[in-house]
């Protein structure tokens, strides 16, 4: 029985070292803030603001591929026979 405990407490322990520093704070201010704490309000605030910052560059990415020349000259494909 302890053979297996400390199997398992071993695991855990391989686990944790294995996880990112910055995941463990976030592990630890969850487990003692809660999530209706005012902390992960402002966290789930920040995620949106983060998404709506990336949607902006792909958005503008692709206003620029948009507007490029190879895009305006639509070139016609002609088939070819293949014997």
């Amino acid at each position: 029985m302890n053979k297996e405990k400390n199997e398992k407490e071993n695991l855990i322990n391989e686990k944790e070292s294995l996880t990112c520093p910055l995941s463990k704070i976030f592990i630890h201010f969850r487990s003692s803030a809660g999530r209706k704490s005012k902390f992960f309000q402002h966290l789930t605030r920040s995620r949106v603001e983060l998404l709506k910052a990336v949607k902006s560059l792909l958005d503008d990415k692709i206003e620029y591929l948009e507007k490029k020349e190879f895009f305006q000259d639509k070139k016609k494909m002609t088939k070819i026979k293949l014997e």
